[in-house]
């Protein structure tokens, strides 16, 4: 009984816009013109396109593997550790995002 009486609904509300949608009284058209601005983006490298993570991964193997060589499989995990949060500090924190570099 709800699926009939909503589809019923829903089918008056729909005719009712077809019946009732104003209609222009006058049509008036302008010819415009338009001026398309191109813009060219650079390609980035795939070093500049993933610099902070890569950053990160690598100060992890290096942490890894001085870890490794110090310590066995725990000093591995804990020279991971240290060097991938090493990495984040020195990406998100410390190393200047902004250098303008001009080019003639």
């Amino acid at each position: 009984m709800k699926r009939v009486l909503s589809i019923l609904l829903l089918s008056v509300l729909i005719l009712g816009t077809f019946l009732i949608a104003p209609t222009p009284i006058t049509s008036t058209t302008f010819a415009q013109t338009t001026t398309r601005v191109r813009y060219h983006r650079r390609h980035r490298s795939f070093w500049k396109k993933h610099r902070d993570k890569l950053t990160v991964a690598g100060t992890a193997v290096g942490g890894a593997a001085i870890g490794g060589l110090a310590g066995g499989k725990k000093g591995a995990g804990i020279g991971a550790l240290v060097g991938a949060g090493s990495g984040a500090l020195y990406t998100y924190k410390i190393r200047k995002r902004h250098r303008h570099v001009r080019r003639y």
